[in-house]
């Protein structure tokens, strides 16, 4: 009936049995107690996990180590699709561009003489384009427009400022709505103060 404390122990799992044949028949049994040996220790003592840790635990978490990498997948994946949008979206801006660089050849209406200055606000900022007479009338009246490529601007007819509207509607620097009204009888809108 009376068993020892070990014997209690072992029964109830807390602490394992090590047998004493393995002691007898240890390598280190033999060898003098000054040094210690590493014989018996694993390798790459400290730098493996052990295996216990990659183990989901009982309460369904799963530990530091694999969250960390979860983490890690989920951002390279997040990376990874928003540098393949951003060359996707290079690639639209390229085509659109080629496209109305093929529209505007040939089309452009600008004159060397020109004399006269339109003034109009293009991206945040007011733009001029020089014309003669004839063209700031039909500018204003809608039957001209202006497309802004590579940073000058392009006097054309409305038709190729529609169809550069329908490529790209920031290209469209000044294209007047002829139903609008407002223009007075010099060709001039009324709503123009320069």
């Amino acid at each position: 009936m009376a068993e020892s404390l070990r014997d209690q122990l072992l029964k109830s799992g807390i602490v394992k049995q090590v047998r004493e044949e393995k002691r007898a028949s240890s390598p280190l049994a033999g060898k003098p107690q000054g040094k210690p040996s590493h014989q018996g220790k694993p390798a790459h003592r400290g730098h493996g996990k052990p295996q216990q840790q990659n183990a989901p635990r009982k309460d369904g978490e799963i530990d530091l180590a694999k969250a960390y990498a979860v983490r890690a997948q989920t951002e390279a994946a997040e990376r990874k699709r928003a540098e393949q949008e951003a060359a996707e979206q290079a690639r639209l801006k390229r085509e659109r561009k080629q496209k109305i660089e093929k529209l505007l050849q040939d089309q452009s209406l600008n004159k060397a003489d020109a004399d006269q200055a339109r003034h109009f606000e293009y991206g945040g900022k007011i733009r001029r384009v020089y014309l003669d007479a004839a063209q700031l009338v039909a500018i204003n009246t809608g039957e001209l427009g202006v497309v802004q490529q590579n940073g000058r601007y392009f006097v054309v007819t409305r038709a190729i400022a529609e169809q550069v509207r329908d490529i790209d509607a920031h290209m469209v620097a000044l294209l007047v709505d002829p139903s609008a009204g407002g223009v007075g009888e010099d060709g001039v809108p009324d709503d123009l103060m320069w």
